[in-house]
């Protein structure tokens, strides 16, 4: 009669043990995303911002190093000699702002380059004009699209569709386990596909981002997208259940915060700002903006990384394609081993092994895709 109660707490027990097992992931995601979030946009603090001075003569010089003094590192100021130049050099996105003194002193910006390194700047000329007791004027070189007036929307598309990918790979990797290696793949880049079409129709028709260039836009967001989903699936081989969050640190965590969408790297930490150079979240930021407002420039460089994130996801879906098929030849050995001993356990125990096994397989499944709660 005791029996009862004891299977019960011991029933009960394990259930606990499981589920408290299950809440490593979303610790570990708030421990990530706290130190990646707060770490790279808790203090932006301009270092080594580019900034021109107009002019030639003694007394832009002087403004020059004075102001490279004063912001004693936050800064990196040179003088260029006219305003055509200063112009130049915000289209070519080799400065964030051109101060023209005088008189009536004015600030040229490029605010489709980042809203928040414009506005930096506007604050630290804002100074200036008022320690010589005139008003500074603020000319918009290079303004964003009327859909995006703040200049962030870019950033959260590349979030949109982020999102998208890394959710697809859960979904393929969990429901399609059974599937072929190269099925997997397919499937991969059909979903970047789709996702990257969503993109587009957001930016465009939907919520008007840009007012031109959707096709080159288009095609980084499928590039972008297709390699987090083919780097997803070959990842899933290997990590299996934690591959989802194994493509938030990678896609969220560090992509999101170093991508350039709300801080440009002049504005942030050392680690974060370092990561601009070569992660996809930025070649995708950056090559947008490149490609819809900066006649180009840029855009090759932007667009070779999100080529080389791609090529590193065929990479992987090929090692994970080598281990699935090491795994199948010793799978094949051991079956033959023990084939003797299978048939008396069938024989023993008839069908239930059978229903344990689908059991189990089906439970795996099921955690595995408990773990994409995580997008």
């Amino acid at each position: 009669m005791s029996a009862g109660p004891s299977a019960g707490t011991g029933s009960t027990a394990a259930a606990l043990r499981h589920v408290l097992g299950h809440f490593v992931t979303p610790l570990l995601m708030c421990i990530g995303m706290g130190l990646a979030y707060l770490g790279a946009f808790h203090a932006p603090e301009p270092h080594d911002l580019r900034v021109d001075v107009v002019g030639s003569g003694p007394s832009a010089q002087v403004l020059a190093q004075t102001l490279q003094d004063k912001g004693d590192g936050a800064l990196s100021v040179r003088t260029v000699p006219d305003r055509a130049a200063a112009v130049e050099h915000l289209r070519a996105r080799a400065s964030f702002g051109a101060y023209l003194p005088g008189e009536h002193p004015e600030l040229l910006v490029a605010s489709a380059s980042s809203d928040t390194s414009a506005t930096a700047v506007e604050k630290v000329f804002t100074e200036v004009a008022a320690d010589r007791g005139a008003p500074l004027k603020v000319t918009d070189t290079v303004p964003t699209a009327d859909g995006d007036p703040t200049g962030q929307g870019i950033f959260f598309l590349l979030v949109a569709v982020s999102i998208g990918s890394y959710a697809s790979v859960a979904v393929i990797g969990g429901a399609g386990a059974v599937l072929a290696l190269w099925i997997r793949a397919a499937l991969a880049v059909a979903a970047s596909l789709v996702v990257s079409v969503i993109g587009m129709m957001f930016a465009g028709p939907v919520f008007g981002l840009v007012d031109h260039g959707l096709g080159g836009l288009w095609a980084m967001a499928w590039l972008y997208s297709a390699g987090i989903l083919l780097i997803g699936v070959g990842l899933h081989t290997f990590l299996k259940r934690w591959t989802t969050l194994g493509l938030m640190v990678l896609f969220v965590m560090l992509n999101f915060t170093s991508s350039g969408g709300i801080f440009r790297p002049e504005l942030q930490s050392g680690f974060f700002a370092s990561l601009h150079s070569f992660w996809n979240g930025a070649g995708f930021v950056e090559g947008v903006r490149g490609h819809v407002y900066f006649d180009g420039h840029g855009l090759g460089g932007n667009v070779l990384v999100l080529a080389l994130w791609f090529v590193a996801g065929l990479v992987l879906v090929g090692l994970a394609g080598a281990a699935e098929s090491k795994r199948r030849k010793t799978a094949a050995i051991s079956s033959g081993d023990v084939m003797a001993g299978s048939v008396v356990a069938r024989e023993a125990h008839g069908p239930k092994h059978a229903v344990r096994n689908a059991a189990r397989a089906g439970a795996e499944a099921e955690e595995e895709m408990e773990e994409a709660v995580g997008v």
